[in-house]
């Protein structure tokens, strides 16, 4: 019999020392999980993953009924859902208490913040409202087990090669030397200052502060320089601004700038965006810029009016697009470079 065999074999008894909840219906779901275990197992050893590592975790994991509500209560992406308007939004993640925190964790990290953007071309300001639109500048990063939430959300199997994926590379974590008790984020997946998943934190996380660790749950600079290389590899363009508000005329005719073309990520995001123009041409179409210059004639723009005609648009460029790819929301975005905008005054 396989040490995994060796294992299902006194579930019972750790069901019983863990407090796993014994209705039908979840008992059920507990003798499910713990064979698809046997699955992650194999898939782990054949990706790599020690067996010290797979040993350490597999035992311990009980399904997690709580992981999977919360994931099927996240609403579905419909191209026929209103869309919200975005002034609420602003109001909520780009307050003072947000605006304050901000500018005082930028000052703190301004030694390593400077080094950083030398370094990686991404603003200090950016990596700051980055850090506090995630996690509140290090304040709230999340109280659930990884292993047993991406184990449970595979085992529910609507997204499951994405979290069986998540959860290979948080065992991986491990045989780089994560201790276990550290493993601990948000309900899908996401942990540390940066809210990183396993996979990016292997790929992405950098050591900011020379102790040879990528220690983005307890170091302030490890986490702004992990924020910095994600950015780089997105492709952020030193020098170029995100983004900035503007004052659309009423003539405008928006059929004549509409986007005719469909994004294969996040269409409904990117659909809301214009078609792409020159700041020359924006401002042969009557566009002007709220509070400030226009940059070079040639640097590319969308527009976006997030609350409608009349209200205030924002012309965006490539690096906007940058900030879309950590999460794929305009609100977020457009909050993201506001309150770095806000957090550098």
């Amino acid at each position: 019999m396989s040490r995994i065999r060796s294992y299902l074999a006194g579930i019972a008894g750790l069901a019983i020392a863990l407090a796993v909840p014994t209705t039908p219906a979840l008992a059920q779901d507990e003798a499910g999980f713990q064979s698809y275990l046997q699955t992650l197992a194999a898939q782990a050893a054949a990706a790599g993953v020690s067996r010290r590592a797979i040993d350490a975790v597999i035992p311990t994991l009980t399904y997690n009924a709580r992981v999977v509500e919360l994931d099927r209560q996240q609403p579905e992406s419909s191209p026929n859902a209103p869309v919200p308007a975005f002034a609420p939004y602003r109001a909520r993640h780009v307050d003072a208490d947000r605006i304050t925190r901000g500018r005082a964790a930028y000052l703190r990290a301004r030694g390593r913040l400077s080094a950083i953007e030398r370094e990686t071309g991404v603003p200090e300001s950016i990596m700051v409202a980055i850090w506090g639109h995630e996690t509140s500048y290090g304040r709230v990063m999340g109280g659930f087990d990884l292993p047993r939430a991406l184990a449970s959300l595979a085992y529910e199997g609507r997204r499951r090669a994405l979290f069986a994926d998540e959860f290979i590379a948080t065992l991986k974590m491990i045989d780089r030397g994560v201790p276990r008790e550290k493993l601990v984020g948000s309900w899908a997946g996401a942990f540390g200052g940066p809210q990183f998943l396993p996979s990016v934190y292997l790929r992405l996380a950098r050591d900011g502060d020379g102790d040879g660790v990528a220690d983005i749950w307890n170091s302030d600079a490890d986490t702004l320089a992990s924020i910095g290389n994600y950015f780089v590899n997105a492709g952020w363009r030193a020098g170029v601004p995100w983004g900035f508000a503007v004052s659309v005329p009423a003539s405008l005719d928006r059929r004549l700038i509409s986007n005719r073309t469909t994004s294969p990520r996040c269409p409904r995001v990117h659909g809301r965006q214009s078609q792409w123009k020159t700041m020359a041409e924006w401002r042969a179409l009557g566009v002007v810029p709220q509070g400030r210059a226009w940059p070079g004639d040639n640097l590319l723009a969308t527009l976006l009016e997030p609350d409608g005609q009349g209200a205030t648009a924002y012309l965006l460029t490539g690096n906007y697009r940058v900030i879309l790819d950590y999460n794929c929301s305009n609100f977020y975005a457009l909050s993201v470079g506001l309150l770095a905008d806000a957090v550098e005054r």
